[in-house]
C-alpha cells in the first residue's frame, strides 16, 4: 500500500490549491479516505473525509471552501482548496483505511507523505 501526495505550495490568502493523492496497492473505491493536516505544536486535525458510498464530511473550519473527491479510474484522491486563509497553513496528509469506521473516527492505517501548504496574508 502506498499513497503519494502532491500539490502543496505557497499561495496568497484567497487563492486556491489542489492536492492529489495517488494510491497504489489497493482499490480506492473500497477504502475510507481522508485528508488530515498538522501544524507544529498542534494536534492533528481531520479536514475532509469520503467513504465508499461517496458521502463526505468536513471540518467546520473548511466547510464551503474545501472539496474532497476521488477518481476511482485513476486511483486518485483530491482536495480542492479555495478561499485559502493563513490559518490553513499546515502539512497535509492523505490517509486510507479499509474499515468504514475510519470515516467517523479519522483513524487511518495508511498514510501518505505530507505536503506543505503555506498561505500568506
Amino acid at each position: 500500500v502506498q499513497l503519494v501526495v502532491s500539490g502543496g505550495g505557497s499561495v496568497q490568502a484567497g487563492g486556491s490549491l489542489r492536492l492529489s493523492c495517488v494510491v497504489f496497492g489497493f482499490d480506492l473505491s473500497r477504502y475510507s479516505m481522508g485528508w488530515v493536516r498538522q501544524t507544529p505544536g498542534k494536534e492533528r486535525e481531520g479536514v475532509a473525509a469520503i467513504r465508499v458510498d461517496d458521502f463526505t464530511k468536513y471540518a467546520d473550519s473548511v466547510k464551503g471552501r474545501f472539496t474532497i473527491s476521488q477518481d476511482n479510474a485513476k486511483n486518485t484522491l483530491y482536495l480542492q482548496m479555495n478561499s485559502l486563509k493563513p490559518e490553513d497553513t499546515a502539512m497535509y496528509y492523505c490517509a486510507a483505511d479499509p474499515r468504514p469506521g475510519s470515516w467517523y473516527t479519522w483513524q487511518y492505517n495508511y498514510w501518505g507523505q505530507g505536503t506543505q501548504v503555506t498561505v500568506t496574508s
